[in-house]
């Protein structure tokens, strides 16, 4: 929960709407309070010392986006904009409406009881009323005789109108579509609940009425993933939500009230397939995939759950979003058999299957062919199955890939790493380094050596440093820095030759 959220009462605190109009309490849009609550967010993130791109970056920890694509973001939001992000398949769109999710305001006061959640000003208030107009069902609840037609804010007894402070969730102020074509007009309207046409007997009444997603999401936030694939009758329902802050559903004398903040995704292939008046209401955000490798190596890190049974050298997992990044720049997007092939799920991915194999085959530290294997196993397994000879040609295609980029990434992050070392610690002395070198290549395949090295602590000063770098920077399992450097060592050994050339001073893309 936000710091500004718990500025006010506590959810479940109980008042009426007189008490509610004397301490005269906002009456907000949506979008407003978003609005508020984004500002607020990042003057405290400033206030902190942070500087413009950093803030907006710490509205999204979860998310990582290209530098542009934060300051979309946030000035959409700060203007009250409903949101589509668009883009390649696997490059975070519904991650990143999630986060909007987690970052918007969701304390509210409420009719208590009410299902659509209205306010209690706008029961007894006709300005508020015209604004923000009551459901029905609070309207005959407060209309003398529980006539609808009767039913006048001004002579509702604000005393009488009961009202709570309530914490937005799913299905209560939140509410996600997922798009498909069996969405239908309904699904986001609602359903007549057959239990209480029972109890009320007349089946237009809106007491019998079962609020759809729309409905669910008043006061609050809509995520619609996958916009375009919902049939166009569908989408005109969300149009008028959006045009005018209501739903009149088709079963209904009345409409209800929708007014929320919708955050839309959608793929590249589906983007005609969105209406134009809908699109028109919609601001549209590219997200896409990061071309940062520091960015894309955040992402890895972020999205891990890695487990104390096997270590993964950072070298490793560097090499495999190299081989990623590669994958994107050379290979189209618009196949779509192999469109999630370079997505940040196989990012992620990559690292997760290395560790796995690593531990099926009862290693403790992953090794460069379980790196191969890992890859192979999480390219591969993002191939969209159409066929199986399509399969097969796409797979022999993923496979030639990993082939050919494999060791030039292996290659790259061990030069990368070695580099970082050697003109950080080592100060870029070479006597330093080969030193370190000739202790590492004594100790990596003698055990008794290694054995010895925590009992004899001024033996082999150079890789005891090392060995201390590598933790710092790694964190491998609690008692395992040993054996973590020295397989760091051998990947050095192996693919950057204790070489720091030009080009890996740098990081470039492969």
């Amino acid at each position: 929960m936000s710091a500004s959220a718990r500025e006010g009462p506590l959810p479940g605190t109980r008042a009426t709407a007189a008490e509610l109009k004397a301490a005269k309490a906002s009456v907000e849009r949506p979008a407003d309070r978003f609005r508020r609550h984004v500002l607020k967010a990042i003057d405290t993130l400033r206030g902190r010392g942070l500087e413009r791109t950093e803030a907006f970056r710490a509205l999204f920890p979860r998310t990582i986006l290209p530098e542009p694509t934060y300051e979309e973001l946030i000035a959409s939001l700060v203007s009250g904009a409903h949101v589509l992000f668009f883009g390649p398949s696997g490059a975070g769109k519904t991650s990143l409406a999630k986060d909007l999710w987690e970052l918007f305001p969701k304390l509210v006061w409420v009719v208590e009881g009410c299902p659509v959640l209205d306010h209690p000003l706008a029961l007894v208030d006709a300005a508020v009323a015209a604004q923000f107009p009551p459901c029905p069902i609070c309207r005959r609840r407060f209309a003398p005789g529980g006539d609808l037609s009767k039913f006048d804010p001004t002579i509702v007894d604000p005393a009488r109108v009961p009202a709570e402070y309530v914490l937005l969730r799913e299905g209560f102020g939140f509410a996600r579509v997922q798009g498909s074509s069996e969405v239908f007009p309904d699904h986001l309207t609602g359903n007549i609940n057959l239990r209480k046409l029972e109890e009320v007997g007349d089946p237009m009444s809106p007491l019998v009425f079962e609020p759809g997603k729309l409905l669910q999401a008043n006061r609050g936030f809509l995520l619609v993933d996958e916009i375009g694939k919902l049939p166009l009758g569908t989408q005109n329902v969300l149009l008028q939500a959006l045009q005018e802050g209501t739903v009149t559903p088709s079963k209904s004398r009345e409409s209800f009230p929708a007014s929320f903040v919708a955050v839309a995704t959608s793929n590249l292939s589906d983007l005609d397939n969105i209406n134009d008046p809908l699109s028109d209401r919609l601001t549209s955000l590219h997200v896409t995939f990061n071309d940062r490798h520091a960015d894309n190596c955040r992402i890895v890190a972020l999205g891990r759950e890695p487990t104390g049974d096997v270590y993964v050298p950072e070298i490793l997992t560097d090499a495999g979003v190299r081989v990623i990044e590669a994958w994107r720049l050379r290979m189209s997007e618009e196949n779509p058999d192999v469109g999630e092939v370079g997505s940040n799920r196989t990012l992620i991915d990559v690292a997760e299957r290395t560790s796995a194999i690593a531990v099926l085959a009862g290693r403790s530290v992953a090794s460069s062919a379980d790196l191969r294997d890992g890859l192979k196993h999480a390219m591969r397994g993002r191939i969209r199955a159409r066929s199986g000879d399509s399969f097969r040609q796409n797979e022999k295609r993923v496979g030639d890939f990993i082939g050919q980029y494999v060791e030039p990434a292996l290659r790259r992050s061990a030069g990368v790493y070695w580099c970082r070392y050697f003109t950080g610690p080592l100060k870029e002395q070479a006597k330093d380094a080969e030193a370190l070198v000739g202790e590492g290549r004594r100790l990596k395949d003698d055990a008794a050596l290694l054995a010895g090295l925590a009992q004899d602590g001024s033996a082999f000063p150079r890789f005891r440093a090392f060995a201390a770098y590598v933790a710092d920077r790694e964190r491998p399992a609690p008692g395992a820095p040993t054996e973590a450097a020295v397989q760091v060592f051998r990947l050095l050994e192996e693919f950057s030759l204790f070489s720091c050339k030009e080009e890996d001073r740098d990081d470039a893309p492969l």
